[in-house]
């Protein structure tokens, strides 16, 4: 029997002078990994990925600060 994968991990960057914002999250207990991440696009939206993968595959949940939210297609088949 193998061992129990579990990390947790975050990091964020924030540059006022080039506008740059974005930041990732991430925690691991055993077969399951959920995290987000945001980031700034040009023109101001915000996109903010809220992730789980596991067994049944990889399941993103994405939100845009300017509308067109939409949840992603289960890509547990090997599809990214």
């Amino acid at each position: 029997m193998g061992a129990h994968p579990k990390y947790e991990f975050g990091y964020e960057v924030t540059d006022h002078h080039t506008g740059d914002s974005h930041y990732q999250k991430e925690s691991r207990d055993g077969d399951k990994v959920v995290g987000e991440y945001a980031l700034k696009e040009p023109g101001g939206n915000v996109r903010t990925v809220k992730y789980v993968a596991d067994q049944h595959g990889f399941h993103p949940v994405v939100h845009n600060s300017h509308g067109n939210d939409h949840s992603g297609a289960d890509h547990g088949h090997g599809h990214y």
